[in-house]
Formats: C-alpha cells, structure tokens, sequence
C-alpha cells in the first residue's frame, strides 16, 4: 500500500480501533498527518475509513505481512492501543525491526508497570503509557487539594495549572483579573468558561460566580491561594473507593504513601484478597458498593471524598449523584469517564472532578507528535487540553535563539491575539511574566491558545 505523505503531517499507523485508537485518529487527522490504522475487526475499520480520511487494514497488527501492507516501510510512527499489552509490545518490535520509525505501547497490567523502563530501554520504544497509572495520579493530586476540579503539573513538576468553580459569595466575584493578579502575584488567570463561552481574559476582564477559571501558578502557590481566598486548602484525609481494578490499585497506593485512610469496596471475594494482601493498610470490604445499606454503614454520609472506578460509567454518575445528595461532609467526588461520550450532559451535572483515561492517553501521544514535527529551536515539552479541548495549554523548550522572539520583552512581542503566555521556567524558577520580561535560550515556556496544533514556539507569533 502506497502512501502520498500529507505536506508538513507524519505517516503514523494505528493498531486497534477501541476508544483510544478512534480519538488518535479524530484528533491526529484533524492535525494533517497521515494514518493508516489496523484491527481485526472489519467493521470497525470500515466505518473509521468512512468517517475520516484514512487508510485502513484488516488484520493482525503484530503481523509482519500486514505492517508491510499498511505501510511500515514509510511511517514515522506506529502506536499499538490494543487491548492486549502483549499485542501492543509485539507490533511495536516488529515494527522497529521492519520499519525505521518511532513506537508508543499502551500497557496496563500493573504486573508491567515496575518494568516499563526496561521494557522501553530494551525494545527501543519511545513511550509506553498506562492510562490507568496516569488517570489515578490525576485523581491523587485533585485529592490533596480538593478545590481544584482538574490539576495539570508543567515544568517537571514545579508549576501547575489548575481549574476550579468560583461559588457564590466567593471575594473572586465580581473581582477583575488585574486586581485578582495584582494581589496575588504567584498567580496568573489563563482562561475562564463562562456558560458556553470559553475565552482567554484580559486584565480588565470581571470574574463571575459560576465561572470556571483555569490558572497557573508556581508548586505550592496554589494551597497559599485557596486558603486566601477562604476555600478547601488541605488534602483530604479519607476516601471511599468503590471497585477495586487496577485504577483503585494504583490510586490507593499513592493516596495511603500521602497519609489517606482509604476504604475499597469490591465485590469479587479474590480481588479483594489480592488487594488486601497488595494494600496492607487499606480497609477492603467484600460487598456491592452500589448497595446503599452498605455505603451507610462504611460511612459515605461523613467520609470526605468518594471515587466511583466500577466498570460501569453509568454506575459512577449514579452514586456520586447518589452521595452528593446524602453527604453531610463537604465532599469531593471524583468521576471517571471511561466510554460514555455525551460531554456536554456530563458537564451539566454536579459529579465533581471528571477524569477521561482515554484522553490523558491522547494527550501524551499528540504531544510526542508535535514534538516530532518542531524545529531544533523549539519543541513540545508538555501539552494539556482544557475546558472540553477548546483552550490547550502547551509547554515549549527554547533551545537556541530565534529572531523576533528570544531576547525580547514580552510586551514588545507581535502575538497572535488567542494566546497568553503563562509562565517562564528558568533552571527550575518560575517566573510568572510581566511586559518586560524576556523569553531566552534555556528557558521553558507555557502558553494557553484557544488556536489548534501549534508544535513550537514560533507558532504563538503573528508573523
């Protein structure tokens, strides 16, 4: 099978076409690459090729005949998000031996997850993910401070974007983005969704109850912020899991090394001697965690946080519905979303915190894409979506000096009017920006554009 490569998009091939592989393909085509995707199932290659402009193949995408035929020769990148890990392991070392192209494996047994950088070193992948391991750190982090809906970590670590609802009777209503700046200078708005509008605000911008605002601030700053302005500031210090698969596994181990009483509820009676065994200091209860007796009597009434992880997304919007309504502590909920895809009834109901595992996948991915396709000046170091994809925030490398950008200060800058820049990462200090600050060699930089698919720096310019 040959290929016309797409002007300035890579040849990228896709095994399997679950959740994950069809939002690669809906985002990755909306980007200008060129994909080719391979499952065993005809249907499903049949009305992905109907949907988008793709190529496809029936077949077994570890299979050296079918990689040749899907065009392994001429890729740039193959991803295999199969539901076997040993599938996904072995298309990728296929195709390193066939092809000369980069390789991305979802694994997600947890047996792996200890081995995953020998597993990378050792087949030569670029990136092994496990959607499940990362989707329970996002949760570990909502639940150290609970205010926050949604907390993203850039600069390895040392600053953080976070989302949060401003209530009424807030000091923020009613407050202006330069006065909110102007009293709290670690801390800098990026975007706020107001009803169905989502936009980056300026300094005389007035915030709302009801607003969902997004910000950026440096590691910490964010606790000192919420206590301020009189919110949540402390982690919680218990929690009741219901189901206990490999997400509860992984959630429950950070939450317990944090200090967190944590109780799971499983209903299958080896699980839970497999998790008592693998979580000494957790309670683990045999029962129905959909049975409200039994939620009672474990305390979901004063408990305060509560993270559904049954099987069913149904089951998950039901009871934190369920314990929102019969909580008499301030509750957190935390909601995984794993195939439902009616977002915008989603949003309009109170579940709290949303966690998409396929999404936290995709944004790993699209950003090792990017990244890919920059210049030696600059590059993708981390990318996060917001407010529904419609705002991305994205974290630059500056590796060398680039004309009418490095050296120059901020306010001097021609940017396109869609984008703001957050922060400057210089040699691990964060550096929340004015006008005259300057962008240099070294630094890293983040900015939030409500603009689709930049993949380096020199993008933000309005050239």
């Amino acid at each position: 099978m040959e290929k016309q490569k797409k002007q300035n998009g890579l040849n990228i091939i896709i095994v399997g076409c679950g959740r994950v592989g069809i939002t690669l393909v809906e985002q990755l085509t909306a980007e200008g690459h060129d994909i080719t995707v391979i499952d065993k199932d005809p249907e499903r290659i049949s009305m992905l090729t109907d949907l988008y402009d793709i190529m496809g193949v029936v077949g077994n995408g570890a299979s050296f005949g079918v990689q040749i035929e899907a065009g392994i020769k001429n890729a740039n990148l193959i991803i295999a998000v199969t539901e076997s890990d040993e599938l996904n392991l072995l298309c990728c070392t296929v195709a390193r031996r066939v092809g000369d192209c980069a390789a991305i494996a979802r694994v997600r047994d947890p047996d792996y997850n200890i081995e995953i950088g020998y597993l990378r070193e050792k087949l030569g992948l670029a990136m092994i993910i496990n959607p499940e391991l990362e989707a329970s750190r996002e949760m570990a982090k909502i639940l150290c401070m609970p205010t926050a809906l949604e907390i993203e970590s850039f600069a390895h670590g040392q600053a953080e974007l976070i989302k949060f609802k401003i209530k009424k009777g807030s000091v923020l209503d009613g407050m202006s983005v330069s006065t909110l700046g102007a009293n709290n200078e670690n801390i800098l708005v990026c975007a706020v969704e107001r009803g169905e509008r989502v936009f980056i605000p300026k300094g005389d911008d007035v915030l709302m109850a009801g607003d969902i605002v997004a910000f950026v601030a440096p590691r910490k700053a964010a606790r000192a912020f919420f206590k301020k302005i009189g919110s949540k500031s402390h982690q919680v210090k218990d929690t009741l899991i219901v189901g206990g698969g490999s997400t509860a596994y992984y959630l429950a181990k950070q939450l317990i090394h944090l200090g967190t009483k944590v109780t799971i509820i499983e209903k299958n009676k080896e699980r839970c001697e497999r998790l008592a065994d693998l979580l000494p200091n957790a309670i683990i209860i045999n029962g129905d965690g959909t049975d409200e007796e039994l939620l009672r009597e474990e305390g979901v009434e004063s408990v305060e946080s509560f993270v559904p992880l049954t099987d069913k997304d149904e089951e998950n919007i039901f009871l934190n519905l369920y314990v929102n309504r019969v909580s008499k502590a301030n509750i957190k909920i935390i909601t995984r979303i794993k195939a439902i895809t009616f977002k915008d009834i989603i949003d309009s109901l109170d579940l709290g915190s949303l966690v998409y595992p396929r999404y936290i996948t995709t944004r790993a991915i699209i950003a090792f894409v990017r990244a890919k396709k920059a210049s030696r000046s600059s590059g993708i170091e981390t990318l996060s979506y917001i407010f529904n994809h419609r705002v991305e925030a994205i974290e630059f490398r500056v590796q060398e000096n680039v004309p009418n950008l490095t050296d120059v200060m901020l306010m001097d800058l021609n940017l396109k009017s869609s984008v703001l820049i957050t922060f400057i990462n210089r040699h691990g200090k964060i550096i929340i920006p004015s006008g005259q600050d300057c962008i240099k060699p070294g630094d890293t930089v983040m900015i939030a554009t409500t603009q689709k698919g930049f993949s380096e720096l020199t993008d933000i310019l309005d050239k």
